[in-house]
This record gives C-alpha cells, structure tokens and sequence, in this order.
C-alpha cells in the first residue's frame, strides 16, 4: 500500500507540474498574441496616416502601449525574444508590398514599391535585392544610391557595379530614384518612407544582420548617401558617399560618431564645389575627433577616411568604399552618442540610438550629449543655431557655417536602458545640463520592450526599462 500510495504521489505532482508547465506556455502564448495584434494595430494606424497625410508622416507620432507587466531580471531576454517575435509576426500579417525575396543579383530581378501618395504623387520605385556569394547566417545589406542622369541608364549602372565591387557574401538594395527634376533628391520625405520600410522589413525577414546595413552612393547618390548617413546614422555599420559633397549643415558630422564613414571625392571635381565641400567634411570630422577622441568606454568615436583623390575629377576609383565599409560592424548600445536633431524635408526623427524625444524644446534644431559611466547618465542638451559664414557667388550656396548653443529648456527625453549600458541590479542616476534630475531602481517591464520595438524596429533595440525627464 505504501508503494502504491508513494505512486500516486508521483503522478500527482508530475501532473501538476504539467499542468502548470502548460499553463505558463499558454500565458506566454496568449501574451505574445495579444501585443502582435497591439503592433498590428499601430502598423495599421501608421499606414493609414501616411498615405492619407503627409503632415501626419512629417509628425512622426509616437506610440504608446497599455499593455503592463514587470518583468524580473532572469526573464528579461525570454520577453525580448517574445515581443520581437510578436513585432514579425504583425509585420507578416500587415496587408503591404513586401520586400521581394533576394535572388542572385546578377540575374538582375526587378520589383517595386509604390510610395504613398501623400507624399509623392505617382512614385514608383523600382528596384533589385539580390544575394552576393553564399554564407551560412545573416548577411550584411548595402544599400546603393545611383547619380542623376537618366534613371533608367543609372539604375543599370547601379546593378553592373554592385555585381563588381568586391563585398561578398551579401545582400544588395539598388533603388532606382522614382522621379526626376529640379532639386528632386533621395532623401526626401517620400524616399524617407522607403529606407525606413526598407529596414524595418529587412529586419523582419532575418536575413539581414542588423549590425551589419550600409549605405553609400556616387554623385547625387553622394549627396544622399551623406545625407541620410547623418539622419540615420543609428542604423548604420558604416556610410559611404563619393563623388559628392553637402554643406554641413545638411548632414552634421557629429550624428556619425559610433559609425565608419568614408568620404572620397575627385580633388578637380570642381562642380557645385564638390572638392570643396568634401575638404571642408574633412576638416570638419577631423576637427571632431579631436574634441572627442575617445567614447565612455575608452573606444575611438569617430572613424573615418575623407580623401580628396589626386588628379581625378567626377569619376573616381568606386571599388575603394564597399570594402572598407564592411570592416565595420554596428554597435547598437555606444554609452556616447551625439545626435542633433534637425528637420530633414520638413520632418525630424523621434528617436536616435537609445533616446526619445517626447517634447522639443523649441522649432529650433537641437543637440543631445550622451556619456554613461559606472551607472550615472549625463545629458547636456542645447538649442543650435547656425550662421552662414560663406557662400558662393553663383547660386548663394551657403558653404560654412558658425554653431552657437545655448542651454535648452523646456523638452521632455525619454532614455531607454538595458544591460548594455548600466547595471540593472543598481540605482541609476540621471544628470541633465549639470543638474541631477533622479536616481533610483528602473524596472524591466513589458511596455518599454512593446514601446522601443514600435519606435526603432531593431532586433537589438527593444528596451527592457526607461526613463523620463523633463528639463
């Protein structure tokens, strides 16, 4: 009897630990359900403002869940890898043009995507995503920008040099520009909706390494390319204008820092001041690593290779920059960031690297010093005002520029944090243009993990914890 009864005491408590066992799945289960149809909702709501508005897409309006539930330490990674499974799943199931599965890109396939009315009337963007050799594992992503001659001549060009460039294995976007004319350019709000698309499927399809997306582009695809290195410079490994040249005020070095950046131009390319303007990059660069050579961790911030070729002038050696651009590989948690928040096409970014903008302080632009040290947070935040201090006598292009600062008031930031950057066993302090604003114990929980996933759509920035200022 009392085998018997030791018997039944076993398959007692192995039925109940299945029981609960099954239980804990199915919480699990109806979890990740219930936030993938929260993110299904707000891509829905996303989608609907941006082909109905372009004022809406310039908003950039940011998502906030009700969905809450304190996480302990030991499941924080389990909710990370729950709530970025939530995140591709509503993406599958969100009715829109798809990325188009990479083939070998010499076959050169073609496919497309139409861009919201809203912002472009009648843009079509055509476009080849093709595979580059064979690797087990996620691959890295170039994505090329062509100059501005005929589109279609370009596009092609686009395609031959991709094959040649020595960059293999990878995966390669080669967009061909949806329209043409006078001051038509890639970085405006329509070709915004496109790279951010573009990225977030990338993302969710899993062949792209996300610490591993670069761009680069020749010409007006230079212009671009240094552009938009500047504007997103927290999704990019590293950035590769040639062949082109912006007034720094277009694309300010400083967002580049924690990013490679390589810059070459013809030193005769005299056109729009091209080599000019590429000098004046260098110097600019040169200038900031110097004032800052080294980030919280003791690592250099700033690693670029500007070079003004000799004897050259538009067409250049395009076979230098893909290379040495892979040899960079994204940190997504630098512990010092640089991020002046400017309005490119009418619109500013909500959100650079692990920082949020709630409120801004002003219309002005606005500069964000990051450093994190031993579980201390120090942020210094000023309004930048820019002054022309040349331009040319042709067409009044504003070529240097003096910075003032002033000390910015008024804004509200949202820090988000993880292991990465502080210790969460710790109390954290926050200091804010020389004034501690908190310290205590964050607490990882589900809505900031839900609210970072919906803000960057990064694998590798879905926040567990978060912190909110005013200043």
């Amino acid at each position: 009897m009392k085998h018997i009864n030791n018997f039944i005491v076993t398959v007692s408590l192995t039925l109940a630990l299945s029981t609960i066992a099954d239980n804990v799945h199915a919480q699990g289960s109806n979890m990740q359900e219930k936030v993938k149809n929260y993110f299904l909702q707000t891509l829905k709501m996303k989608q609907n403002e941006e082909q109905q508005s372009k004022d809406a897409f310039q908003r950039n309006k940011i998502y906030t869940t009700d969905i809450q539930q304190l996480i302990k330490r030991k499941d924080i990674a389990q909710n990370q890898k729950m709530v970025w499974a939530a995140w591709c799943d509503a993406n599958r199931e969100l009715n829109e043009q798809k990325l188009a599965k990479p083939e070998d890109l010499q076959k050169g396939v073609k496919a497309s995507w139409n861009l919201p009315e809203a912002l472009e009337k009648d843009a079509v963007m055509p476009y080849y995503y093709g595979l580059k050799g064979s690797a087990a594992g996620k691959l890295p992503l170039f994505l090329y920008l062509h100059g501005s001659g005929p589109k279609a001549q370009e596009w092609s060009t686009g395609l031959i040099l991709g094959n040649r460039f020595q960059d293999d294995p990878s995966l390669y976007f080669i967009p061909q520009i949806p329209n043409e004319g006078d001051y038509y350019r890639w970085w405006q709000v329509a070709k915004q909706f496109a790279w951010e698309k573009l990225i977030r499927q990338a993302c969710v399809d899993g062949k792209v390494d996300a610490n591993r997306i670069y761009i680069f582009g020749i010409s007006e695809g230079g212009y671009g390319s240094q552009r938009l290195a500047s504007f997103y410079a927290d999704y990019w490994a590293a950035a590769g204008p040639m062949a082109g040249g912006e007034p720094l005020k277009n694309a300010p070095v400083e967002n580049c820092a924690n990013i490679g950046f390589s810059f070459l131009t013809g030193a005769d390319d005299t056109g729009f001041y091209r080599n000019t303007l590429t000098y004046y990059t260098q110097v600019a660069f040169d200038s900031a690593q110097l004032a800052r050579p080294l980030d919280a961790d003791k690592h250099p911030l700033f690693q670029h290779r500007i070079n003004l070729l000799p004897g050259m002038q538009h067409h250049i050696k395009y076979d230098l920059t893909t290379p040495w651009l892979k040899k960079f590989v994204r940190n997504p948690y630098p512990k010092t960031v640089l991020w002046e928040d400017y309005e490119m096409d009418g619109r500013h970014r909500s959100g650079f690297y692990n920082l949020q903008v709630l409120t801004s302080p002003s219309e002005n632009r606005t500069f964000y010093e990051m450093n994190i040290h031993n579980n201390v947070v120090t942020i210094n935040i000023k309004e930048v005002e820019y002054t022309a201090v040349e331009k040319d006598k042709n067409w009044g292009i504003e070529m240097r520029f003096n910075r003032s600062y002033k000390k910015a008031k008024g804004g509200q930031l949202r820090i988000y944090l993880n292991n990465e950057l502080i210790d969460l066993n710790k109390p954290v302090t926050v200091i804010v243009n020389g004034k501690e604003r908190l310290r205590k114990n964050v607490q990882a929980n589900l809505r900031d993990m839900i609210n970072s996933c919906t803000e960057y759509f990064d694998p590798y920035r879905v926040y567990p914890t978060s912190i909110d200022i005013s200043y």
